[in-house]
């Protein structure tokens, strides 16, 4: 099996730091032309500059994925020159800053806030590749979720473990409608990853005490990295994946 893409393009969202510029880097270090997307133009840039330092093809544009029309301007762009998008990155998402609070104190905002990025988003970016990926009679759809899709969330946020949650459950149906076209439609949950500042924050609230324990419950012992996430991502991306749809894989370091 080769984890190799040259002419190939992959849109990776998310990309500004974390899973989302490893998932990036990795792509352009293995031949494909990357359009990355994130809401944050400084750190967008900076993976690019990774990118291309190290010899690959990386487009960034500011795009937000709750956007639908946005998204579509965004997807017909990095379509002009094969017509089509080869790989699809799902990675935008995360908690906008919230902090576990009780039920009774969440506001709509925040509730409504959380799912737009984490499923509309997926949601509009796939509906926005799917034409293309039909034509070609191929393509493969990746969406990086959470253990907290799959369980409890540590961040004690409801609206994060029911978003992820739901986005596991769209991957399951999108392979199934998309699978005729020979589209392939997977999902990564990661385990806790020290990947930004949203997960910096939530491992120093966790005290020295919290940490050995969290770390105590994975099987390896330690944490992952972003590139571990990046791993997977390949996989679900290559040639190899080719019979494999609607599941989810876990990175989390065995629990």
């Amino acid at each position: 099996m080769t984890l190799e893409f040259l002419g190939t393009t992959a849109i990776v969202t998310g990309a500004a730091h974390g899973f989302g510029r490893a998932i990036a880097d990795a792509f352009t270090q293995k031949g494909a032309r990357v359009w990355a997307c994130d809401i944050l133009d400084d750190e967008l840039r900076e993976t690019q500059r990774i990118c291309v330092a190290a010899g690959g093809l990386c487009t960034t544009r500011v795009v937000d994925v709750r956007d639908k029309l946005a998204v579509s301007a965004f997807v017909a762009e990095a379509c002009a020159g094969s017509g089509r998008v080869d790989i699809l990155v799902n990675n935008a998402g995360g908690v906008l800053g919230q902090a576990g609070q009780p039920l009774e104190n969440v506001t709509a905002e925040q509730w409504q806030s959380i799912f737009d990025v984490n499923v509309s988003g997926a949601f509009y970016m796939s509906q926005a590749v799917a034409p293309g990926m039909k034509t070609a009679r191929g393509g493969r759809i990746i969406n990086i979720s959470s253990r907290a899709g799959l369980g409890v969330s540590l961040t004690g946020i409801q609206a994060y473990a029911s978003a992820k949650a739901a986005q596991i459950g769209l991957t399951r149906q999108l392979a199934h409608e998309l699978g005729p076209w020979g589209i392939t439609v997977n999902n990564i949950a990661p385990g806790f990853v020290r990947s930004n500042a949203s997960t910096e924050r939530q491992w120093e609230t966790y005290g020295a005490e919290g940490q050995r324990a969290l770390i105590d419950e994975i099987a390896l012992k330690r944490l992952g990295s972003p590139a571990d996430i990046a791993y997977g991502v390949l996989f679900f991306a290559s040639e190899g994946a080719g019979w494999i749809t609607g599941q989810v894989l876990s990175i989390d370091g065995g629990k």
